[in-house]
């Protein structure tokens, strides 16, 4: 820890990296937003009223006094942003070796833009949905001079309200404001909303310059008043903090601190953006030309429509879509139509596995076919029918508005009836080996531990509707078999114990299913699935969904009889055993957010329910998040009061820039307990259909030509 001499250093430490920044000489800089100490958008400290573009997931580290603050920011709208943090406060209260683990959520609002006179404006909350440790509001306005210089000043509360306070202005409007209830000691979890904007308020502020394309200099003000840390952690000897950024990488910096006279701080911040991929528009083949019918080719002239003549059709139609990542159920030609069943195997947006069809449709079929009615097929099961003139295919290839045009001559519907597949394309077998990772975070023991190993999949098909499908798992090296901790729920541990699985499971049957999709009505789909049918548990599920094709919404209801595993992944089970089931209700918002409700019993047999809002990318990326509450007390519930969590998938598609609809996926939670806990069933249907439906192939119809 540096004391006496803090301001002699902190001096130092200004004029060494001016000094440095009149040595590079690189033209044009201009002022970006970073991310502060806490991983929102910021200085060091202190926040700004500028945002990080939309889109943007951003991870960064910062480290001084023994805190060390683990945030994930996810730029949620182009205004609005929200942070996760995962913070470890050595010494936090004294005595030497006390430590705080501690979870908080943030909110970043921009409510106005910045303009020629006037300055962005923003509002925030600070650990709104925690312990409190960092609970603090506050409005911010940020004025940039230059396109180098950027000036902030803001009001803050709570904590940000400790240093130089005064009588809350706000309590000009309701006394109320003027005083700060004192939080709860509890669990955590729940919201202080009477807390918000209440008792003193500071004054903060500070400036930052651009001095480089890649450097920044930062002079702040803080009203952080740090009253869990001083004096047990640190001591502050003045409200001065400056730093120095430098980025070192498209999207990563790294940041030297002097904070409060007597502390050294370091932060990587680092970023990716899922609307920006890394390999530009990737390294996907190149699509088949439209063929016009006045240079049809040789196979296709004299076409009588004979056995023989479709048997050939369909294995060269066949050949061609699977070159294209495409794989053909079933083709028919009759009077004019060619109806051509299909399964998208590798691209994102099913809309783009539309188009290449149609053009392999158009190279191979006689001049007497006038339209091709591509019917998606899912599960074994028809979804959606696109019906395309073949016209309109030879006029639009190359027309600057062709993608537009195209979507609004073709005819989308539910399709009727069954499929009627090849003859030689049922049964079949697939497999895979893949490695898998598994991490675990925040156990207080250890915030970090993870297993990696290899993963077998096996799908048999026998019939279009039916799969049996199961995953082998084998530990090669980890650590979550290290955890000790054991459950203190007093719920029925339906997942608390997830230790002794990690522990005893090194080779796991993490599935082992047997399903069958059907179609009771026309936009009517069922499902029944029957085995092991997660880690945990093993059983029977059936689920029923109403999902018209041109319609945003959808209502699906599930049942399910379930008995928990044995700890060690095999054939064995338990003696606890439960009914549990949901109503839901999904919303296709537009713009790429979803919104899930679903209602009705969990695994511990406690009722609630459950609300889930993503966000989901064109190429494939998602980032949501979820809450679910109980009939279950906090008190009962335990650490964190309720379950919540973030959810990502990232598509493979997106890293290596090639077709492919793998992605790894991956649920963020605080803490895992036992309240709220839903069963996790491979292949629910709303997940299955919703991408080949209208709203969803019109978000893609972009690539329709790609």
């Amino acid at each position: 820890m540096i004391k006496g001499s803090g301001r002699q250093i902190g001096l130092g430490v200004v004029v060494a990296v001016c000094v440095t920044t009149f040595a590079v000489a690189e033209n044009r800089p201009q002022i970006e937003t970073g991310y502060n100490s806490y991983g929102y958008p910021g200085m060091i400290d202190m926040p700004v009223a500028t945002s990080r573009p939309d889109g943007e997931l951003a991870f960064s580290v910062s480290s001084f006094a023994g805190q060390t603050r683990t945030t994930l920011t996810f730029q949620m709208l182009p205004r609005l942003s929200g942070s996760f943090r995962y913070s470890v406060l050595d010494n936090a209260t004294g005595g030497g070796a006390d430590t705080l683990y501690d979870r908080s959520f943030s909110l970043h609002y921009r409510f106005a833009d910045e303009t020629t006179l006037r300055p962005a404006f923003a509002v925030g909350l600070n650990d709104f949905l925690g312990t409190g440790i960092y609970s603090s509001e506050y409005i911010v306005a940020t004025k940039t001079f230059a396109k180098t210089l950027r000036v902030t000043g803001g009001l803050g509360w709570g904590r940000l309200g400790g240093v130089g306070g005064f009588t809350n202005p706000l309590g000009i409007l309701d006394n109320r404001f003027k005083s700060r209830p004192q939080r709860d000691a509890g669990l955590g979890g729940d919201v202080e909303s009477q807390q918000f904007f209440r008792g003193d308020a500071a004054f903060f502020g500070g400036i930052e310059w651009q001095a480089t394309k890649k450097l920044k200099l930062t002079a702040e003000y803080s009203s952080d008043d740090h009253p869990r840390e001083d004096p047990f952690a640190f001591e502050r000897e003045t409200q001065l903090n400056f730093g120095a950024s430098y980025r070192i990488g498209p999207m990563t910096d790294l940041s030297l601190r002097y904070l409060y006279g007597s502390e050294i701080g370091v932060q990587i911040s680092t970023a990716l953006n899922p609307k920006s991929r890394p390999n530009d528009a990737g390294r996907e083949p190149a699509p088949l030309p439209v063929l016009s019918r006045d240079v049809t080719p040789a196979a296709a002239l004299g076409w009588s429509g004979t056995i023989e003549e479709q048997k050939g059709l369909r294995a060269r139609v066949a050949d061609l879509l699977a070159s294209q990542g495409v794989r053909l159920h079933g083709l028919v030609v009759e009077a004019g139509t060619a109806r051509a069943e299909i399964e998208n195997l590798a691209y994102p947006q099913e809309a783009q596995a539309i188009g290449r069809t149609a053009r392999v449709l158009s190279r191979e079929l006689p001049a007497s076919v006038g339209r091709f009615d591509i019917v998606m097929v899912v599960g074994g099961l028809p979804v959606t029918e696109v019906s395309i003139a073949r016209a309109d295919m030879e006029a639009l290839e190359h027309d600057f508005d062709g993608s537009w045009k195209s979507f609004a001559r073709a005819r989308i519907t539910s399709p009727t009836g069954a499929t009627r597949p090849l003859p030689d394309r049922y049964p079949r077998f697939d497999w895979g080996l893949k490695p898998y990772l598994s991490p675990s975070l925040f156990d207080p023991d250890d915030p970090v531990r993870a297993d990696v190993g290899a993963q077998l999949d096996v799908s048999f098909q026998p019939a279009p509707g039916f799969e049996l499908s199961g995953s082998l798992r084998q530990k090669v090296a980890g650590t979550l078999d290290e955890a000790t901790r054991v459950s203190d729920s007093v719920l029925p541990h339906v997942r608390s114990d997830f230790t002794l699985y990690d522990r005893e499971g090194e080779t796991a049957l993490t599935n082992l299913t047997a399903a069958h999709y059907f179609k009771p009505g026309r936009d009517l789909y069922g499902r029944v699935t029957l085995g092991y049918l997660e880690r945990m548990f093993g059983g029977v599920s059936s689920e029923l969904l109403w999902k018209r094709n041109d319609s945003p919404f959808a209502l699906g209801l599930e049942v399910n009889y379930a008995q928990q595993r044995d700890f060690d992944g095999g054939f064995g089970f338990q003696s606890y055993d439960v009914a549990t089931g949901h109503a839901s209700a999904y919303w296709d918002m537009g713009n790429g957010f979803h919104a899930q409700l679903d209602a009705g019993r969990y695994l511990a047999g406690d009722w609630g329910a459950t609300f889930a809002l993503d966000r989901e990318f064109k190429n494939g990326w998602k980032i949501g998040a979820y809450a679910t509450l109980t009939d279950v007390p906090f008190s009962k519930f335990g650490e964190g009061s309720f379950d919540k969590g973030i959810r990502i998938t990232m598509p493979i598609s997106w890293l290596l820039g090639e077709p492919n609809k793998t992605a790894f996926s991956t649920t963020i939670r605080p803490i895992l307990r036992d309240g709220g806990a839903r069963l996790d069933v491979p292949g629910r249907l709303y997940n299955r259909v919703r991408p080949v439906q209208k709203p969803a192939l019109q978000d893609g119809w972009g690539r329709f030509w790609r």
